[in-house]
């Protein structure tokens, strides 16, 4: 844990105690401070007293005395409208921040302080956690202690104390940036954007500009790295190249850049400041399929290419990738089918990139939608051979598809995976893919798009288990 002493013998008040919230509230009180808590869910409160942490309802806090709120990232800062402890807490000239702030102001007192481990921070709608993840397995694979958390995994202030070669890798979304002012990061990546959260920031241009604050808040002295294959990326990216020079790399796939880092047919080149030079064959990335993931590796090469001098290591590294959980996870199989867990695909981009990688799909979706629907995947319609649809969206999504796809109203995941293999597999497909990639947030059935996930592939495990002659013929469990 990383003790947080900026506000030593002052009185903080942190509100939402999810795995964030509960972090700060410890790193508050290791550093020093009076922290005083809560959060509306009984289970959070229950677990942040097993800590020891003080509850009081926020009407009750004593607002005169407090000297900052440590707001959950979820509770609106802003949109649609400003939560009631935001308003009280600025009416007392409170700040209103967040734990990644927090992590800035302890590891970094200075905010240009020289020495300091390096920070790399990644945002974009989507790539964040495959973008972030790669980089820490690059890091460590070539001898540094790559501490890899943020909006991924492990809370920042979990993560460990500053030592000798630590490079802090931090995932952190829109709703972080906004209450992390202070946070210099010394490389920013931004992976690309669409629309998401726009119910949290009321615009896309809001969005983009919360996302762009981070990479213009990158040390001077430091780079940005921008995936330039949408116009919204590529804006920002021109206005830092502007201000920046070098120490701003675009990033593509598909797409021969002059300066920059970009992917052609797999192939990744470098020419960021030399002439354009092969370093590396991506499609030996068994775990990072598809031109989505070319993406992620480019920027994790640009991120951590002045750490790491050599670009064999880089690239050797990408090569031995595990995986992440939830970002075309291939689960399981039986027989010929295929079964991939994609549920952290949130929303219609980030379901295009899994639906992309295979060409007979049978398509577990739906879940809370987000704005803008399905009908840009469009193009993959001729890839699906059913789709199976579930929770809130799938009354919208069966209007989307119909006349374009056959359709399964299946109302929840278990209905839908059973559906999908027995049509599968009874199939004349060589190689079909039973796909979870929803396009939907995943709160009106489950607690997150993890826990989705999660019994997903337990799932799966049952199914296998039901069918252990045809599962022996395929690859299993993975």
């Amino acid at each position: 844990m990383i003790a947080v002493e900026c506000f030593k013998g002052k009185t903080v008040g942190v509100f939402g105690l999810a795995r964030s919230g509960l972090s700060a509230a410890r790193a508050l009180k290791q550093g020093g401070a009076k922290v005083i808590a809560w959060d509306d869910k009984e289970p959070a409160r229950l677990a942040a007293a097993k800590d020891g942490v003080s509850l009081e309802v926020t009407e009750r806090w004593p607002w005169q005395e407090i000297a900052a709120v440590i707001l959950s990232p979820g509770v609106p800062l802003t949109h649609p409208e400003p939560h009631p402890i935001v308003r009280r807490a600025k009416s007392v000239g409170a700040e209103v921040i967040g734990d990644i702030e927090l992590f800035a102001r302890a590891i970094r007192p200075q905010r240009d302080q020289k020495g300091a481990a390096p920070v790399i921070a990644i945002t974009g709608t989507n790539g964040k956690s495959t973008t972030t993840a790669l980089i820490g397995h690059i890091l460590q694979a070539c001898g540094f202690d790559a501490q890899v958390g943020g909006n991924i995994g492990k809370p920042a202030l979990d993560l460990g104390a500053p030592k000798a070669k630590t490079v802090y890798v931090l995932e952190v979304s829109s709703y972080q940036v906004d209450l992390a002012p202070g946070l210099v990061p010394d490389v920013a990546l931004l992976t690309n954007l669409s629309p998401d959260h726009i119910d949290r920031h009321g615009t896309m241009e809001n969005y983009a500009a919360v996302k762009a604050s981070l990479l213009a808040h990158t040390a001077a002295d430091g780079h940005v790295a921008v995936g330039v294959d949408d116009p919204h990326s590529a804006a920002i990216y021109t206005r830092l190249a502007a201000e920046r020079g070098a120490n701003a790399v675009a990033i593509s796939v598909g797409k021969v850049l002059g300066r920059g880092v970009f992917v052609i047919d797999g192939k990744l080149y470098d020419a960021w400041d030399q002439p354009a030079a092969q370093v590396g064959d991506l499609k030996t990335a068994a775990r990072l399929p598809g031109a989505h993931n070319w993406q992620n590796a480019a920027l994790a090469y640009a991120a951590v290419r002045r750490l790491v001098r050599d670009p064999r290591a880089i690239v050797n590294a990408i090569a031995r990738f595990p995986g992440l959980a939830h970002r075309i996870e291939d689960v399981g199989r039986i027989g010929k089918v295929r079964f991939i867990n994609d549920s952290k695909a949130t929303n219609a981009d980030a379901a295009a990139r899994a639906l992309a990688c295979y060409s007979d799909i049978f398509w577990i979706a739906g879940g809370k939608p987000k704005e803008g629907g399905i009908s840009d995947l469009e193009p993959y319609f001729p890839r699906m051979r059913r789709a199976y649809l579930i929770g809130d969206a799938a009354e919208e999504f069966g209007k989307t598809l119909t006349g374009k796809v056959d359709v399964f109203q299946a109302g929840t995941l278990n209905r839908a995976l059973a559906a999908a293999f027995d049509d599968a597999r009874m199939s004349d497909v060589a190689e079909p893919v039973v796909l979870l990639s929803p396009a939907c947030a995943s709160f009106d059935q489950f607690r997150d798009y993890e826990q989705r996930g999660d019994i997903f592939r337990e799932m799966v495990k049952g199914l296998v288990h039901a069918y252990p002659e045809q599962a022996k013929t395929g690859a299993g469990v993975s």
